[in-house]
């Protein structure tokens, strides 16, 4: 069985927010020990679900790819992650995990050892001692990046998304891996990022790019950037922040422009936008986002601009789950009443967002406000 050399390490993640190690991992499957480096957030819970990004060519790119992680979940609405790097750099490694048989395109006798590797002993092992969502994420460089490929050759691929950097194609992949995707049931994302520069794979990666473009089916978010300025070298550093952007995009808050551009232009009522959102994430990804206050406002703002206040009522509960001791969701229940000609349920409503924590705009002189104009109004 496999087993972990070094389990000082679970004592030094949890303690002193020591989140980022590395531990020698002992293979059954490769009958070899190998570097592997992790990242935890810092504010782990097992109460959480927490995608996982598994990246190869740990020496280089794991840095690269932790950076964006944590910018991105921090600043800009991507999920908290959990990421794990396989180190390749040791012996040229990487060519044997990830060596294919030049004729039939398949991983060689040590590439098949490797692939069940990391499907069956390193994702398993962190799957049974974390909490992970469904979504699963890999990230490869050149001939790291043809081997996540072959995860698309099973009936139910082990990746969600693959960033695919500069990949050295085995044979038949442009072809291969377009018809997998095609039937495939499973919604896929993935990025291809190439050089501007020329290279003995262009050819097949540009024949690639084309093929991928031509599959047709609604389960595949493709994403090609290719970076003229960039070297076969510095195409890694161009290209990863933009996959997370392409990737992860709906995590984003709602931006000026979807406001204008989507939801003010939409017949729908204005909180289907917020649902079918959530809804759509949590079937991508495997779990529910909480709301921001950002996407929260933009709603309310839209509700009242089109003047469906219908959709006041729902977002006021929605409010009262996830900003359970703020105004919000009673202030925007008080309103939703005051628009239906309720008064009386109004100011009561209001008479509770006062008595709560003010939060953004909302201030208890406004909820004031609105109980003296009801009462002056009719009369209570």
């Amino acid at each position: 069985m496999q087993r972990i050399i070094t389990f000082c390490f679970l004592l030094l993640c949890f303690t002193n927010n020591a989140q980022l190690t590395k531990e020698i991992f002992e293979s059954f499957k490769l009958q070899e020990r190998r570097d592997v480096r992790y990242y935890f957030p810092e504010d782990y819970s097992a109460d959480k679900k927490y995608p996982l990004i598994v990246v190869l060519d740990a020496e280089y790119l794991f840095d690269q790819v932790l950076a964006n992680a944590k910018f991105y979940s921090d600043f800009h609405g991507m999920p908290e992650a959990i990421v794990v790097g396989v180190e390749q750099g040791k012996n040229s490694i990487r060519y044997d995990d990830c060596d294919f048989d030049p004729e039939s395109g398949l991983p060689s006798e040590k590439g098949k050892l490797f692939f069940e590797f990391l499907g069956m002993e390193l994702i398993p092992y962190l799957e049974s001692k974390y909490s992970l969502a469904s979504f699963k994420m890999f990230v490869g460089y050149e001939l790291t990046a043809n081997f996540g490929n072959f995860y698309l050759f099973k009936e139910n691929s082990l990746f969600n998304a693959f960033i695919a950097i500069s990949p050295t194609l085995a044979p038949e992949m442009e072809s291969r891996v377009p018809q997998r995707i095609a039937a495939m049931k499973k919604k896929i994302f993935y990025q291809l990022i190439v050089e501007g520069e020329n290279n003995p794979h262009t050819h097949s990666v540009l024949a690639f790019d084309q093929a991928l473009k031509a599959v047709k089916t609604e389960n595949l978010y493709y994403y090609f950037d290719q970076y003229p300025g960039a070297d076969h070298i510095s195409v890694a550093t161009y290209g990863i922040g933009k996959a997370f952007d392409n990737i992860f995009g709906m995590f984003k808050p709602i931006s000026p422009a979807e406001y204008k551009e989507q939801i003010l232009t939409s017949e729908d009522p204005v909180f289907k936008y917020l649902e079918t959102k959530h809804t759509t994430i949590e079937n991508l990804f495997g779990f529910r986002k909480a709301t921001s206050l950002n996407d929260i406002m933009a709603i309310y703002a839209a509700s009242r601009k089109k003047k469906d206040f219908e959709s006041l009522k729902p977002l006021s509960e929605l409010c009262k789950k996830e900003f359970p001791t703020t105004m919000l969701g009673f202030y925007f229940e008080g309103e939703y009443y005051e628009q239906l000609g309720e008064p009386k349920k109004a100011l009561r409503t209001f008479e509770k967002a006062f008595g709560m924590e003010e939060i953004d705009f909302l201030t208890k002189e406004m909820a004031l406000e609105k109980m003296d104009a009801l009462k002056a109004d009719f009369g209570f």
